[in-house]
């Protein structure tokens, strides 16, 4: 099974050169580690930056220099800080080429569910819903069960919605699953892992169509 940082390293793929990239609070802040140097990548944060680097090494962090889930972060050569107003209009305008969002919950036709657990207080929705409203292609970074063992790969979503039928792709610590009009289709699975265990992981029924190849980093 996967490591946070390997599902990371693995989206890192579906980064092409020259993509304005929105990267969600979580697992997504990881991307930026991955990302080839041959690549011209400009990462967005919806709380004002575009051009976000890798994180800062201990003993250099500022914490004035943050993404929107307040971790520390770096800023490449011509990054630049702009207020949540113009941030957002970037998003609802369709700017951005790829959005990496975490979930707690991704359903089989694309819904998502990644901002409220009822009975749990949590300081607002932030800019989850502009986000799956406004993207064209989202990329969802998440754990395939729960604590319990659970499928968070869902037939219907169990959790207040964020979005609907918005999700593409889905990478996990077990497997890569495309959502198609059919429901979710095996592309990848982790190094090491049975097709059988992925089925067995998953509540969701799964579209396998012949060999299904281990993800290459």
């Amino acid at each position: 099974m996967l490591t946070k940082e390997q599902i990371a390293q693995r989206i890192s793929r579906e980064v092409k050169d020259g993509y304005y990239v929105n990267l969600g609070i979580g697992i997504p802040t990881l991307v930026a580690n991955y990302v080839p140097d041959n690549l011209s990548v400009e990462f967005q944060s919806e709380n004002g930056v575009l051009g976000m680097g890798p994180f800062p090494f201990e003993g250099e962090e500022d914490a004035d220099i943050i993404n929107a889930g307040k971790q520390t972060i770096t800023i490449l050569d011509g990054g630049s800080f702009f207020d949540s107003a113009f941030s957002f209009g970037m998003i609802r305008a369709q700017k951005v080429d790829l959005t990496i969002l975490g979930a707690m919950e991704v359903a089989e036709n694309g819904d998502i569910a990644n901002w409220k657990i009822p009975g749990k207080m949590v300081k607002g929705m932030g800019g989850a819903m502009d986000l799956v409203a406004s993207a064209e292609n989202i990329i969802v970074a998440m754990m395939h069960v729960n604590k319990a063992g659970e499928s968070k790969i869902l037939k219907k979503c169990t959790l207040p919605l964020t979005g609907v039928n918005c999700v593409k792709r889905v990478v996990t610590e077990l497997a890569v699953l495309d959502v198609t009009p059919a429901g979710f289709r095996l592309v990848e699975r982790a190094p090491g892992v049975s097709v059988e265990h992925i089925v067995k992981s998953t509540e969701a029924g799964l579209i396998i169509e012949g060999e299904v190849p281990e993800m290459q980093f």
